[in-house]
């Protein structure tokens, strides 16, 4: 085991929860945008997007118990961003450009207020890994003050 492990697992907690605030922060600036994409000659609006993480870490428990006296942890990994297969919002406005024959216009399948929980999470999230990256720098540095 590495001294440095829980400061590897920290920065890429905290990477990974910046990739995630950004993510967030595209999908509040686009919750209005009916021209996203254009699919087919015909625009669609925004898709929302969604990061999806999992651990670095070894995939099955076996191999976790052959080497945990080796490493605790390699922290986390960014699998892919992902579109929200969720349907989008159908509002009638016959003056708006975008409004098919019946007048409806369809809008992001962005909800700003469950986007604005995602980002207190995502920074509690990112509070949590400067606090733990703080803590094991401290914890090196009274290790450090031993030796005197």
């Amino acid at each position: 085991m590495r001294l440095t492990n829980s400061i590897d697992i920290s920065s890429s907690a905290l990477t990974a929860g910046r990739l995630r605030m950004d993510v967030i922060a595209s999908n509040i600036a686009n919750a209005d945008v009916t021209r996203g994409q254009l699919v087919n000659g015909k625009w669609v609006p925004y898709q929302r997007k969604l990061v999806v993480m999992e651990s670095k870490g070894m995939p099955n428990f076996q191999q976790t118990l052959n080497n945990a006296m080796d490493q605790t942890g390699d922290g986390v990994k960014i699998t892919k961003i992902t579109g929200d297969r969720t349907p989008f919002k159908q509002v009638y406005n016959p003056t708006h450009p975008d409004a098919d024959e019946n007048g409806y216009v369809l809008l992001p399948n962005v909800d700003v207020a469950k986007e604005m929980i995602d980002m207190i999470s995502a920074t509690r999230s990112y509070e949590a890994n400067i606090t733990a990256l703080n803590a094991s720098k401290s914890m090196f540095m009274k290790a450090l003050e031993i030796g005197r």
